[in-house]
């Protein structure tokens, strides 16, 4: 029996193992497929918690399992069916924890979600998918009555990441802020700005909300007709302010360009990608919204997009100790990629507030 198979049979499931085989490629998280051999049983999706980047697992699990309970109490009240495909459903260790400690590497197990795909590629189509899936995951949790923790503290602090961008000036362990000059002064020149949210947070205008924190297309499932069946990837689901989720999924979903183009032609604003994402987003989330966080949506594609150019920037000052590299310059060339970004999304401002005016009422 190999280790997998081994490592199942700690958790209460149900049926016979026959086989366990790794499934996709995260960048995070090491996860395994388990089929059981009886047609009327589970199949499992067998996960290694990667503790360096969640470092308290048992919180992280507790977020999930407060989250996903809840939304299955809203499907009960809309009237949902096989709700098992509709939201994470968490099996729990024999000993009752939400997970299994091999004495090296941390283990939980979900319920197998049959027949679920999920994108890569992005359309206008799924574009709006995607927006309405995580308006609604959003309006649903507006209400959550536990405490729901932050799993990365400070992961989408602008001003967290601009210290962390001074200190690496101020270090210069690679010894290249001399040749960033350029660079350094486009990031400082918006600093004041892209730090209001947080300004905006403490002076009471604006909300904390639980956002999931990666909205990318591909943390959708979809079924075999094309259908939301549920939003996934859960581990970074937190309090935060919803225009960091709005705007992660434009920096992500509506470039025209790879996230480290070496070509900067490439690189702009898929207007198409937008207006389709903030319709299905809008009709789903404006009903809990505040009238100046739905104002506030476009900045939040603006904001996400400076948060990446400036975390890639100061990794490139730091000696490249965080991000994975493929050749020396890589995240400079990634800082310059999102920063054309950017320079788009700032020339297009008005016209993507227009596009949030039609859609909010």
């Amino acid at each position: 029996m190999d280790k997998q198979s081994n490592l199942i049979q700690h958790f209460q499931t149900e049926g016979t193992v026959v086989s366990v085989a790794p499934l996709g490629a995260g960048h995070i998280n090491d996860s395994f497929l388990v089929r059981t051999s009886e047609t009327d049983k589970p199949d499992y999706l067998l996960q290694r918690i990667n503790h360096h980047i969640f470092k308290d697992v048992e919180l992280l699990q507790n977020n999930i399992l407060h989250v996903t309970n809840h939304i299955r109490k809203k499907l009960i009240e809309k009237g949902e069916q096989d709700i098992d495909r509709k939201t994470l459903t968490i099996i729990p260790a024999k000993d009752g924890k939400l997970f299994y400690f091999d004495g090296e590497n941390y283990w939980r197990v979900y319920l197998f979600i049959q027949k679920g795909k999920s994108y890569d590629a992005i359309t206008p189509e799924l574009a709006f998918s995607a927006g309405k899936a995580f308006g609604e995951f959003q309006s649903w949790l507006a209400d959550i009555p536990e405490k729901i923790y932050e799993t990365i503290p400070d992961f989408h602090n602008m001003e967290f990441r601009l210290e962390q961008f001074h200190d690496a000036i101020a270090n210069n362990s690679a010894g290249r802020v001399g040749d960033s000059l350029k660079i350094i002064k486009e990031i400082e020149s918006r600093a004041e700005e892209m730090t209001q949210v947080e300004r905006m947070g403490r002076e009471g205008k604006i909300p904390k909300r639980i956002n999931h924190c990666d909205t990318k297309v591909n943390n959708v499932l979809f079924d075999e007709e094309g259908k939301v069946l549920c939003v996934v990837d859960l581990d970074t689901v937190m309090p935060g302010y919803v225009v960091s989720d709005f705007g992660d999924f434009i920096r992500t979903g509506a470039n025209t360009g790879a996230e480290d183009d070496a070509n900067l032609d490439n690189v702009s604003v898929n207007m198409d990608i937008y207006t389709s994402y903030a319709k299905g987003y809008l009709g789903t989330a404006r009903s809990f919204l505040k009238p100046i966080e739905i104002e506030l949506l476009p900045f939040g594609a603006r904001l996400l997009t400076y948060m990446q150019t400036v975390r890639f920037f100061t990794d490139y000052l730091n000696g490249d100790t965080y991000y994975k590299i493929h050749f020396p310059e890589h995240n400079l060339q990634r800082t310059k990629a999102q920063l054309k970004l950017l320079t788009d999304l700032e020339d297009k401002a008005d016209q993507m507030q227009e596009v949030i005016k039609e859609f909010r009422v």
